[in-house]
Parts: structure tokens; C-alpha cells; sequence
């Protein structure tokens, strides 16, 4: 049984690819017999608003992130679902730093209900700056930046109740290659994983097994299992229609290798068995 894809980004994500609409998403779920999918949209922010707990920190350029149509977003919604009565379609962001933009975020939420909320870490603070991840390979030692990633990590968790799934906690990995000599060895961070693995388990949320990222391991999934997490979320991360439940196969049985099974129906989280 295929699982719903909770994080597949459309038209409405300023980083999707060239011609991704959220009906196309629809129409390749469909053929793929994927039975929903969540369209999360980015929600990054280029400034502070008045209740963002963190505004002494510098923000890096963003010129090229903007914000999320929520009007237009949901009228998209509406029309395809109209369009797709047998695919379940559901609202929601995935909200970058969200400890840090508490009251940015807070503005977003209120402006419709999105049934999906992510929580994921793009950029980190250093120095008084908040840096994308690739400012601080080229900073750092690739160890020393994963470190500075998970300890961050940590704080977003237990410094926002604002999402219900981790995104992509292993974010860091996908660069690895391009700034370290030797192979990501996900044993060497084990202590890290663990540790945001265990406060999440203990906030009673939902880790992502992200199809994109490497983070289909049944090894880190076993270790959440360990570590009393009680339910996954399968993320395609798709940025173009033709990704949309890529991976699901090896996915899932990542997923019940690691103890989780399918939950109360098709739409469900897996939990733990």
C-alpha cells in the first residue's frame, strides 16, 4: 500500500521548476496511485516582524524567496480538488526557522488552515548572521558545520510547537559531497541524531522520511524508533510533478524494517508497531 505524500511543493513555491503546477502534482499522483498528497509550500522570510524573538540577527540575502500567495494558494486548492475527487488533497507549509520567525509565522498560519505544517532548518546562525548552509561549508570543516546543524536543529524543535513533522533532519548530508574528502558516515553523528530524535519523540510529533534526502536509512529510522518515536510521514519533497511518491517503494520498507506500519488508514502517519 502506497503511503500519502505529505511535502510535494507546487506553482506556489518559489523554487520549483520550470512549468510545476499544482494539477500537474495532482494528475502524477493519480497515475502513480499515490492516495494524497500535502502541497507544503515554502514559508521563508526576507525580514523580522515585530514578535520574532531573534531580530538582533543579520538575514542573509533572499532576494530570490517570496512570500506565499495564501489567497491564491487556497482558490488552487479548491479548483483541484474539484478537478481529482479521488485523490485526497491537503493545505499546508513547510515553515523554514520557524523558532526564530515565531510571530512571521504566526501571521502565515492565520491566514487559512493548513492541515500539514513541516518544520525544517535551512540556515543556521553564526556570528550574529543567520548563513545558509553552503556559507558555512565554506567556513568550516564539513564536521564541524553538521554539528552547528543538529545543535540548531535541537533548538528549532524544542523552540517551536508551531509544526507538526520534521522535514529533511538530515539536510546537511545532500552538500556533503561537494565539501568533504570522505563519505558521510551516519554513525559519526549518531549522538546528534539521537538527541533531536529523543525531544521530538518527547514533543509527541512525527519525523519525515524524506525521499529526497538521504534519509531513507533504516538504520536513523531504527534509531528513532529507539528513541520513542511514534510515527513517520513519507516526503517527497518535490519540486517538479515527476517526483511526486519517487522512492515511496524503498521508502516504506525502510519503514517497516524499522518498526513502523501502516496507521488507522491509507491517510495516515505509519506508527510504531
Amino acid at each position: 500500500m502506497r503511503p500519502s505524500d505529505n511535502h510535494v511543493h507546487s506553482e506556489f513555491s518559489y523554487d520549483t521548476g520550470y512549468g510545476t503546477t499544482m494539477e500537474d502534482c495532482c494528475r502524477w499522483a493519480v497515475d502513480a496511485g499515490v492516495p494524497a498528497v500535502a502541497f507544503t509550500e515554502h514559508v521563508d522570510f526576507t525580514m523580522w516582524a515585530a514578535d520574532d524573538p531573534e531580530q538582533e540577527l543579520a538575514l542573509p540575502r533572499r532576494g530570490h524567496i517570496e512570500p506565499l500567495d495564501v489567497e491564491g494558494y487556497l482558490v488552487e486548492i479548491d479548483r483541484v480538488r474539484s478537478k481529482f475527487p479521488e485523490l485526497r488533497i491537503l493545505t499546508g507549509i513547510e515553515a523554514g526557522e520557524a523558532h526564530l520567525f515565531a510571530g512571521s509565522l504566526a501571521g502565515v498560519l492565520g491566514q487559512g488552515t493548513f492541515q500539514r505544517v513541516l518544520g525544517s532548518l535551512h540556515a543556521v546562525p553564526d556570528g550574529g548572521r543567520l548563513n545558509w548552509l553552503h556559507m558555512l561549508f565554506e567556513r568550516y570543516d564539513p564536521f564541524v558545520v553538521v554539528e552547528m546543524y543538529f545543535e540548531e536543529l535541537l533548538r528549532l524543535v524544542e523552540g517551536s510547537a508551531a509544526f507538526e513533522v520534521l522535514a529533511h533532519a538530515d539536510l546537511p548530508r545532500r552538500s556533503w559531497s561537494s565539501y568533504a574528502r570522505g563519505p558521510y558516515r551516519e554513525k559519526d553523528f549518531e549522538d546528534a541524531y539521537r538527541t533531536v530524535f529523543r525531544s521530538l519523540a518527547a514533543s509527541g510529533r512525527v519525523l519525515e522520511v524524506n525521499t529526497r534526502s538521504p534519509l531513507v536509512s533504516s538504520e536513523l529510522v531504527r534509531w528513532w524508533h529507539e528513541e520513542g518515536g511514534g510515527a513517520v510521514s513519507f516526503g517527497s519533497d518535490a519540486h517538479q510533478a515527476y517526483r511526486v511518491g519517487a522512492r515511496f517503494d524503498q521508502a516504506v520498507a525502510i519503514a517497516e524494517a524499522a518498526g513502523f506500519t501502516p496507521g488507522r488508514d491509507r491517510y495516515d502517519f505509519w506508527r510504531r508497531s
